[in-house]
């Protein structure tokens, strides 16, 4: 099996100062299959007077497919106010994925340390949620987490919820930066894997915490012929979203970053 029939996605984040209606053009004209938008995208939209609304049509009428939608972040240790805020912020965000036609919803862990059996019940409540809306939460671990910054820890938290709407999140930033390189996650049954984002990692330069900037595939540390091979032994049929943040990058006329983007990822595919 191959990954040549995997939707491609450009994560927002990679053109991060390009508002989103050109950011939806550029993608579509790059050929891109789809874009990931952030909880972000839709706070600096309401900031701009459009409403949540508006940003569903917005992205809808672009003809592109939404590979998933995120969440906002600290939901997993917040209490009181705050916690229910996030809650009804990631509320939101569910209901954003169904009215896009999008199955899943993103979030990455949070960067504090604090009690796994914490952390474990509010992957238990926010999966209620996300079932409760017919989608999925897909959930990342960060290298550069207090805690939960590895594959290991972030299985053992997912073990322990035990919940059918929460899937694992594969990076391969955070694959690379926390030890493990290329095939380096073998030991994954193929049904864990339940979405990829990419990018490479530059061979030097890195800053412990500061996780940019990021690199299009091929132009770093990252094996991808190791990593796209394992995916595509393992039958992964999702799409693979490409979050390269680089401020560089970001200075740049975005249609060339669209493109050299989705052909550099094209590229590591067909080797």
């Amino acid at each position: 099996m191959t990954l040549n029939n995997n939707a491609l996605a450009l994560h927002t984040w990679t053109l991060d100062t390009t508002p989103l209606t050109k950011l939806l053009e550029v993608a579509r004209e790059a050929g891109w299959d789809a874009v990931e938008l952030r909880r972000l995208d839709f706070d600096r939209a309401e900031a701009d007077n459009m409403s949540e609304a508006q940003v569903i049509d917005l992205v809808g009428r672009s003809g592109l497919a939404v590979s998933a939608v995120g969440v906002g972040y600290g939901w997993m240790f917040a209490d009181g106010d705050a916690r229910q805020q996030l809650l009804k912020t990631f509320e939101r965000s569910c209901a954003a994925a169904v009215a896009l036609d999008c199955p899943r919803v993103m979030s990455a862990v949070d960067r504090v340390a604090g009690e796994v059996s914490q952390a474990a019940t509010s992957v238990r409540e926010v999966g209620d949620i996300a079932g409760r809306h017919g989608v999925r939460l897909v959930l990342e671990f960060n290298a550069l987490a207090a805690q939960f910054n590895t594959l290991e820890s972030v299985r053992e938290l997912l073990s322990q919820a035990a919940h059918p709407a929460v899937g694992l999140l594969l990076d391969t930033y955070h694959l690379q930066r926390s030890g493990r390189p290329g095939r380096g996650f073998a030991e994954l049954e193929p049904d864990e894997i339940a979405y990829v984002q990419f990018s490479d990692v530059p061979r030097e330069g890195l800053e412990p915490d500061n996780a940019l900037p990021r690199l299009a595939p091929g132009e770093g540390a990252v094996d991808f012929h190791g990593v796209f091979g394992l995916l595509a032994d393992k039958a992964y049929t999702g799409p693979l979203s490409f979050e390269a943040p680089n401020p560089a990058a970001w200075q740049r006329d975005p249609m060339d970053v669209a493109r050299e983007g989705l052909a550099a990822t094209r590229k590591q595919l067909s080797a």
